[in-house]
């Protein structure tokens, strides 16, 4: 039995439910929202697509001791609203994201739940590191989706512009899920060659195209005025790795002992959850510009309430 839960059926959760129960991969779901009418919705919907499908789960819905036994938990709340004039700033949900962790940590901590954990919630590294510290789960069982979906952003621009598929081109985007992060140029490749010498024979920038890959969440949240479909991609590979202990290779918003705070970079993800942290042999200039975006995490990290300020 697979079991999964979600807390926070918003535009996020519910394309994370609609793909675990779609794909067949989750035998039983636990959808949790503070709007039960919402939640109640997203299952009714739910349940009427099995009788077309070629699998069945068992959906219920805001029960917080069902997870108990619940191997993975998504976090998907947020108020969404709080970007529409934010200007390029994931920072503008922290104020209501902080006060989520606040409620909903002590109901994870006191169900008993001991699986993995899923952070997609913005700022996504600070608000991850709270979730750990706050329900106490072990620092590899809790994990947020981190630069994986910026990393997936570079790979598709990189491959429209040398046009090759995206999933032929290698390589990470570091730091924070946010604007102080950035894409490490000596980590990449197209089709196995070092992108930095085929750049120079194309003659492409390649800052350009950091800006083209950076600036992707937000023309999609101009259009929509939201995104769901990859970042919720995003989020059931992790889950897919842990529960098929994959020991996948990726990038994602995981603990740093180096810089003492959750940080995108790459991690190793199988059963328990973060099963290795990766170092890679980035060059001095890539390893500055992690540093300074993980010191911006941390210092946003030291301003939330109950936190321990050191690791």
């Amino acid at each position: 039995m697979r079991k999964y839960a979600i807390i926070g059926v918003g535009h996020v959760g519910a394309t994370v439910a609609y793909t675990l129960v779609c794909q067949g991969i989750a035998d039983e779901l636990i959808l949790i929202d503070k709007n039960e009418k919402k939640a109640r919705a997203e299952q009714l919907d739910l349940q009427d697509s099995q009788a077309r499908l070629d699998s069945h789960t068992t959906i219920k819905i805001n029960d917080y001791s069902e997870l108990a036994d619940t191997d993975i938990l998504f976090v998907t709340s947020g108020n969404i609203h709080a970007l529409d004039h934010a200007s390029g700033n994931r920072w503008a949900e922290f104020e209501y994201t902080r006060e989520i962790v606040q409620d909903i940590a002590p109901k994870i901590k006191a169900s008993g739940f001991n699986g993995v954990l899923i952070d997609v919630m913005n700022p996504c590294d600070c608000i991850t590191y709270y979730l750990q510290q706050a329900t106490g789960l072990p620092a590899n069982r809790v994990l947020g989706t981190g630069t994986f979906l910026d990393t997936a952003r570079m790979q598709k621009v990189v491959g429209e512009n040398f046009n090759v598929d995206a999933k032929n081109v290698t390589g990470y985007t570091l730091g924070e899920h946010g604007e102080s992060q950035f894409v490490a140029w000596s980590t990449v490749s197209v089709n196995g060659l070092p992108i930095e010498e085929l750049a120079e024979e194309k003659g492409l920038d390649l800052e350009d195209l950091e800006t083209q890959a950076r600036g992707g969440g937000w023309a999609v949240h101009s259009g929509k005025g939201y995104t769901s479909y990859a970042i919720a991609t995003c989020a059931v590979k992790l889950s897919r790795a842990v529960l098929d202990d994959a020991n996948l290779a990726c990038p994602c918003s995981c603990y740093s002992d180096k810089y003492n705070t959750y940080v995108g970079h790459p991690a190793i993800i199988g059963k328990d959850g973060v099963v290795e942290a990766l170092r890679l042999p980035i060059t001095d200039e890539e390893e500055q510009k992690l540093a300074k975006s993980a010191g911006f995490i941390r210092e946003k990290f030291e301003t939330l309430p109950n936190v321990k300020q050191e690791a």
